[in-house]
């Protein structure tokens, strides 16, 4: 992580491809989730989504919340992979229920939208709120936005879905255990 972000060292993507391979050959799941966005952006490498799919996907199955997020994206977008809306609200949700905010902010937004599920402002609006409860900005505009179209009681509903909600915890990652 240190080469990739010149933490205390110059940057070199090379060098940080070396160790994310170290790690991801070990199984360690943020070593897996760092390669799948050095390949979905071209970090040092040439830009490759199938490779980034796999690699965030190998991380997804180890519980890692930001690998499931990436890979929801790639999903909803159909990039490294068929494009599935289905697929995506999986990925999204298991992220989301680790409490990872942008997740959670997707899934609010495939509920609003209906893709992929039934369109749904009570589900939409609690998973925005969740969401900005964390910060993101985007989920407090899309949450009022969508407010807008309901009722005091769809609120309300919407409200206590959202208070009664619990994050499940992540799974720990090889690193955590040893």
């Amino acid at each position: 992580v240190m080469y990739d972000f010149g933490h205390g060292v110059a940057r070199d993507y090379a060098e940080a491809l070396k160790w994310y391979r170290k790690g991801a050959s070990r199984g360690d799941a943020e070593a897996r989730y760092n390669l799948g966005v050095i390949y979905e952006h071209g970090d040092g490498v040439l830009q490759n989504c199938v490779e980034a799919a796999r690699w965030y996907h190998l991380a997804a199955d180890q519980g890692y919340a930001a690998a499931q997020s990436n890979l929801g994206a790639m999903y909803e977008r159909g990039e490294g992979v068929p494009q599935s809306y289905r697929d995506a609200l999986k990925w999204y949700r298991k992220a989301a229920d680790q409490n990872n905010a942008t997740a959670q902010y997707n899934v609010g937004s495939m509920y609003a939208s209906g893709h992929g599920v039934p369109q749904d402002d009570v589900t939409a609006h609690s998973w925005f709120s969740l969401s900005a409860a964390q910060g993101d900005e985007d989920a407090a505009k899309s949450r009022d936005l969508i407010a807008q179209r309901m009722t005091v009681e769809q609120i309300d509903e919407a409200q206590k879905l959202a208070r009664g909600w619990k994050p499940k915890p992540q799974r720990r990652q090889l690193s955590e255990i040893r």
